[in-house]
């Protein structure tokens, strides 16, 4: 069942997101810059010049064979990995809808499974992991960015899969710690000064592979050092923990001397030259932008190799763009409102006339893909998140404090930005770990397994009752996030803020 639940939830997942991928056929939303910038890496390497990056290029729909590209580099705002992610569904399917929507599907299709498996590590729990996992896979802003080539879809995996890594990291370093400590009459570990402060926890590659995911992140969106920050604190606290639980007197001086060069040496110079090896097909060219900037310029720095001063400058120019952005937009929020679903954002929205598309004769109908989480599971975490504060700050609940790590890393930096232009649908970043928040809480209403069994009764008909509903506000809410034509009446019903419209 450690595996067989999550490939059922996880082919659930996939069946949703891949049914009737290509719809809407058009290019919805950024699709328009992501593309064809995916298409540019797989023909030049990099990112070429379109007529108009900003514009749906409509011969892209009616004749894929008619292609605009020239080769000459433009300005680009994001780091190439989730444009190259893209392109493997194009290389495959080619330049349509169903071909640069079909790694974001199984990419989303996968992040289930993964957090099926992650929440079972983090809670010893079969159901709760299943249960995470299918409440992601009923999530409307998951489900609408899994059906469209944007990029935030692409940092919520490899962020989720450096959490998955970090967790296995924990484990292992663990039990190599307990192994060493000395055990008493009954076989149990008992607490050791000497041998909790002087072992070693040997090589750990998980925490090898959490950098490389941490480092193609921040390649598909500068978010991704955050998330690098905040996962870098995370491990080092737990590594404290383990020390002191196994006896030390100075855990930190410990894990000092022992295990923060793992730290330091997996996570982040992992991360960098992982982060510079994303940009090779820029590094091979000849016409990339900027590609040629550095050389045979002199100055301090000239020392470094002209590539790499190259790319530093290019990316300042990314950096002062991204600070700047300050655009009205008519779907921009404030993060103050994302948990609460106050401005969602809309990817795309057709009137067909009466008698098409499925439209009756008699009404006027709204096909329409909406950002939108699933509202009841969005407020349900609200209340979950206040839950795990209690449980990290009160009980000192390590799961509680991880589960609110992973939502802080993708949530908190954005208020840094208060000025910047930002949609809600970057929230889908720390989605999985909100649905992480939602199980563990229902699992607080289950009780533990040596409860009552009225109370675990109880608990049931209330967790089950709550799961059953969300689910039901996800099939409310389906055609507005899966482009069904309805009738206008039924998408007005469907608006159950003001704010939404």
């Amino acid at each position: 069942m450690g595996w067989l639940g999550p490939l059922l939830v996880a082919a659930l997942a996939g069946a949703l997101r891949f049914w009737d991928l290509g719809r809407p056929h058009a290019v919805i939303f950024d699709e328009t810059y992501y593309a064809k910038d995916a298409w540019s890496l797989l023909r030049l390497g990099y990112e070429g010049t379109w007529p108009d990056r900003k514009v749906a290029d409509p011969q892209i729909l009616a004749d894929p064979q008619v292609i605009s590209l020239t080769d000459p580099g433009t300005f680009v705002a994001h780091p190439p990995t989730g444009k190259w992610v893209i392109a493997v569904g194009e290389f495959m399917f080619g330049l349509d809808p169903f071909g640069w929507r079909f790694m974001t599907a199984v990419l989303g299709t996968l992040s289930v499974l993964m957090l099926c498996r992650i929440g079972r590590r983090l809670f010893r729990s079969t159901l709760l992991g299943c249960l995470a996992g299918a409440l992601m896979a009923m999530d409307g802003l998951h489900y609408v960015m899994s059906r469209s080539a944007l990029l935030d879809i692409v940092v919520m995996f490899f962020v989720l899969a450096a959490f998955g890594c970090l967790l296995v990291d924990r484990d292992r370093a663990r039990a190599r710690l307990a192994a060493a400590l000395p055990v008493d009459d009954h076989g149990r570990a008992t607490p050791d000064v000497d041998a909790a402060e002087r072992t070693g926890t040997g090589p750990r590659p998980w925490r090898l592979a959490a950098g490389v995911c941490l480092g193609l992140a921040a390649s598909t969106k500068w978010n991704g050092l955050y998330v690098l920050v905040f996962f870098l604190a995370l491990t080092v606290l737990w590594d404290v923990a383990a020390r002191r639980v196994a006896g030390a007197r100075r855990p930190y001086r410990a894990v000092l001397r022992k295990d923060l060069g793992w730290s330091l040496l997996s996570l982040v110079p992992v991360a960098v030259v992982t982060y510079v090896l994303t940009w090779t097909g820029w590094f091979l060219s000849d016409k990339g932008y900027g590609r040629h900037w550095a050389d045979d310029r002199g100055g301090i720095w000239s020392w470094i190799p002209a590539p790499l001063r190259s790319l530093w400058h290019y990316e300042y120019g990314v950096y002062q763009f991204n600070v700047g952005l300050h655009t009205a937009h008519k779907y921009e929020s404030n993060p103050w409102s994302w948990l609460v679903l106050g401005r969602p954002v809309l990817f795309h929205y057709e009137s067909p006339r009466p008698g098409q598309d499925g439209c009756a004769t008699t009404v006027d109908c709204s096909q329409t893909v909406l950002a939108l989480g699933t509202p009841l599971l969005w407020w349900t975490a609200c209340c979950a998140l206040g839950y795990l504060l209690f449980r990290w700050a009160l009980r000192r609940d390590w799961r509680a404090g991880a589960v609110l790590c992973g939502v802080g890393a993708g949530y908190l930096p954005w208020f840094l930005y208060q000025d910047r232009t930002v949609f809600s649908f970057y929230a889908v970043v720390f989605v999985p770990f909100l649905c992480l928040a939602v199980a563990m809480t229902v699992g607080a209403l289950l009780g533990p397994p040596g409860a009552d069994d009225n109370r675990r009764s109880a608990g049931a008909i209330v967790a089950g009752a709550l799961v059953l509903l969300i689910a039901w506000n996800f099939i409310y809410f389906f055609p507005l996030y899966s482009g069904q034509t309805i009738p206008y009446e039924g998408w007005r019903g469907r608006m159950w803020l003001d704010t939404w419209i």
